[in-house]
Order: C-alpha cells, then structure tokens, then sequence
C-alpha cells in the first residue's frame, strides 16, 4: 500500500447493548425517526428484560470506534420473535449494517428457540422490505394508521423459520437496502 493510499476503515463492531448506549441510541433514533421516536424508558424497559437466565429479548449496539452507528433489538414470547426495531446511522447505509445487525436478531431467535419472527414496517420504506425479504420475510397483512403521529400504515411481515434464512450478499452494493433504519411492532410506532 503507498502512503497516499489508506485503509479501508474497519467495519463496525457488535456488540450486546447496555444502560450506557441509551444516550447515544436515543440520539440516533430522533435523527433517524423525528415523528415517533422512542423514549429512554422505553429503552430501559427493554434492556430489563435482555439480561440473566430468564431472557426474552437482543438488543444489540454497533460501533465505529467510540461512535454508535446502528443498534436493534428483538422481543420474544411463546416461540415467536418480534423484530422490535432496526437503525442505522446514515453514513453507514449500504455498508451491509443492517444485514449484520438483522442476522445478530435471527441468530438469538433461533436461540430463544423461536418457530418464527414477525415485524413491522412502514409502507413507505420500501428498502427496508428489501431487505427483510432477502432474509425469507413474507408479508402477511397490514396495520392501518400504525405509525403515528404521521398516520402511517406497516406491512407485517412473517419469517417462518429462523435458523434458515439467506445470507446477504457478502459485498453490498451502495444502494443495498440492508441499511435504512426500519422501526416494528407496538413498541416502536
């Protein structure tokens, strides 16, 4: 390598997220999703139950150096999972984020022992469908008025086996829609 030419920078770590991250995903998420973001309790409450012998839901934080660029999380009951939220700082967007941040949910899905794992996306976000549809998510329905204040319908999406699903491309294009910010489920609209 010449001194003119640079390293490509390494890709962003994963790693379990913690009380500390709130800050940094709370500010992520009102950039990412002004008109209805999460509040810190809403955080709190899911990271209570993302610890110890009796855990039902992953949520995961992604860092560039000291810099959070990606977090989320999945819930868990009764052998289903749900997608409760995905983010990704935009200057990470079509660097494969999201599909690693997806395949770090399924992974724990498949061992919370889930038969299958479900989500919400807007219908607007057509990117995010993309990518949920490359990993086996089908669409099953939909939830009128869903996300609000925007009175915005989400798509429910189904994945019916989590241990089995396609791998994303190693080499994501720039376009790749594995890394627009995607919120689900009752706890994020």
């Amino acid at each position: 390598m010449s001194s003119q030419e640079t390293a490509p920078p390494e890709p962003p770590v994963l790693r379990e997220m913690r009380w500390w991250d709130i800050d940094p995903v709370l500010a992520l998420e009102r950039e990412l999703f002004p008109d209805d973001a999460w509040s810190r309790g809403m955080f709190w409450s899911e990271l209570a139950h993302a610890r110890g012998p009796e855990a039902t839901h992953r949520y995961v934080a992604a860092h560039a150096g000291d810099r959070l660029v990606g977090y989320a999380g999945l819930a868990t009951a009764g052998g289903t999972g749900d997608v409760q939220t995905i983010a990704v700082a935009r200057d990470q967007w079509g660097s494969g984020l999201g599909s690693r941040l997806l395949t770090d949910l399924l992974e724990h899905a498949t061992a919370f022992d889930c038969t299958e794992v479900m989500l919400e996306v807007r219908v607007d976000n057509t990117r995010a469908q993309a990518l949920y549809a490359r990993f086996g998510f089908e669409p099953i329905g939909f939830r009128r008025g869903y996300y609000q204040p925007g009175n915005v319908d989400a798509l429910v999406m189904r994945l019916s086996d989590p241990s089995v699903n396609p791998a994303a491309p190693a080499t994501p294009a720039t376009d790749d829609p594995d890394s627009v910010p995607a919120q689900g489920t009752e706890h994020h609209g």
